[in-house]
């Protein structure tokens, strides 16, 4: 998952990961305690200061495991938030190839062109011209296919993202425009990338999905994914600055 959206600015402690990416995403501007910390109170003040210096929140993503059961009770002390659950859902290889017609009006490159970018940008991005180029920053420090749904009029009506990892595959970016919604088009996309994923012999994909979109879950579902995991983000609440009176 961290190297299928890789931060543009990275700061491995040996315990920690710091990741930013001037504040787009989560994911990509969140610690991934990757190992427990020995000194978690330095290892904090350490994380503080550095994402103090990009002006950005500090904030964590945590699997739910015991493993980070005691990190999750530190930061409830500390008065940490808990944000957007996320369900990481699981396909293994050989399940049930999709049909040609399912996967027959979508392109498939190994680059987004600006079509592709404008559909994904309209429905889930998050700010101007400069967080875009932010954004395809992250895209592109991973290879990556770029699948594109058209309707029958050739406009462009869904997208989807398949990131390749060592042989494992991750489904990101899926959107829909709101004129397409609630017609088998984002549907169209995950099967094309998953017979492209099979074809390449991946051993397994993987997608993340938050725990309240339970319609995303269920098309996921249907395709053969499973939970295989939970995590959630840890945010520091902001101070309230003295004042003079």
């Amino acid at each position: 998952m961290d190297a299928a959206w890789p931060a543009v600015e990275r700061h491995d402690t040996g315990e920690w990961v710091l990741r930013a990416a001037a504040g787009v995403t989560q994911r990509a501007n969140s610690v991934w305690p990757r190992e427990a910390a020995a000194e978690p109170q330095a290892a904090l003040r350490e994380a503080v200061q550095w994402y103090r210096k990009r002006r950005l929140p500090l904030i964590f993503q945590i699997t739910d495991t015991p493993a980070n059961a005691g990190l999750n009770d530190y930061l409830d002390a500390q008065g940490f938030t808990r944000q957007s659950e996320t369900l990481v859902m699981a396909r293994p290889a050989g399940g049930d190839p999709p049909s040609p017609a399912a996967t027959g009006k979508v392109e498939i490159r190994d680059q987004p062109d600006e079509e592709w970018l404008d559909l994904w940008w309209s429905v889930d991005g998050r700010g101007g011209q400069a967080e875009r180029e932010t954004a395809g920053t992250i895209l592109a420090g991973c290879p990556s296919l770029y699948a594109l749904a058209r309707d029958d009029d050739g406009g462009p009506a869904a997208v989807g993202r398949l990131a390749l990892v060592e042989g494992t595959g991750g489904i990101y970016c899926m959107a829909t425009s709101p004129s397409h919604r609630r017609r088998g088009y984002a549907s169209t996309v995950l099967q094309a990338l998953l017979c492209e994923g099979d074809a390449r012999g991946l051993a397994s994909t993987w997608l993340l999905v938050t725990a309240a979109n339970h319609a995303a879950q269920q098309l996921y579902s249907q395709a053969g994914f499973e939970e295989s995991g939970r995590y959630l983000y840890r945010q520091q609440r902001p101070r309230r600055a003295l004042t003079g009176c």
